[in-house]
């Protein structure tokens, strides 16, 4: 588990589309990105598992993890390295019978979900969005507190998520998260020179 830490970028359909995915991504890892999960809510897994297992190999090429949202099957198709877990998805111990990797799970603003989780098999849970997020925008706003309190409370890695750029990045390290997530801060723009940015 000491992999599950730094910037932890989430691939999007609109500023990652599906043909330019791998080259966006080799980018990244390039400049130093260790995690990489693929998120798409509106294709199938059949759509995605070329892709997907390209992103695996590259993605191990550079000594990097793979994760995948939400969907079990497409990441036991392609060997992934991780998974990560919503509210509206199946129990952990459930995905754990099937699934051998990593588990993610987001936990919102909730410390009782995150317990629950870490004592239900979870390799790591997620809290945010701290900030209104371009990719998210429904998302309700945490209190940055949470992520103390979570570091007092919980043994396993911690990661944050929700509007976080190179602009308000150092309110959410002063924090020590093990991980924080980005989307647009790593994928909008010039990726080698965001990631400078962000400092992580």
């Amino acid at each position: 588990m000491s992999r599950l830490q730094g910037i932890y970028a989430i691939t999007d359909e609109r500023l990652t589309p599906i043909d330019k995915m791998v080259s966006m991504v080799k980018e990244a890892l390039e400049s130093g990105v260790k995690i990489v999960q693929l998120r798409d809510k509106s294709m199938a897994d059949s759509e995605l598992y070329e892709v997907a297992k390209e992103l695996k190999d590259l993605i191990e090429s550079y000594d990097g993890l793979f994760i995948i949202d939400d969907r079990v099957e497409l990441a036991k198709s392609v060997n992934a390295h991780g998974l990560h877990i919503g509210k509206d998805d199946e129990p952990i111990e459930k995905i754990r019978s099937e699934f051998k990797g990593i588990i993610g799970v987001s936990c919102y603003g909730s410390i009782e979900r995150a317990l629950n989780a870490q004592n239900s098999g979870a390799d790591y849970v997620a809290f945010g969005s701290f900030f209104p997020s371009p990719t998210k925008p429904n998302s309700g706003i945490v209190k940055k507190s949470i992520l103390k309190k979570a570091k007092e409370r919980l043994s396993i890695p911690i990661c944050a998520i929700g509007g976080i750029s190179s602009d308000n990045i150092d309110e959410i390290t002063q924090l020590n998260p093990d991980m924080v997530a980005v989307i647009s801060a790593v994928f909008d723009g010039n990726i080698s020179e965001n990631i400078k940015r962000l400092g992580v």
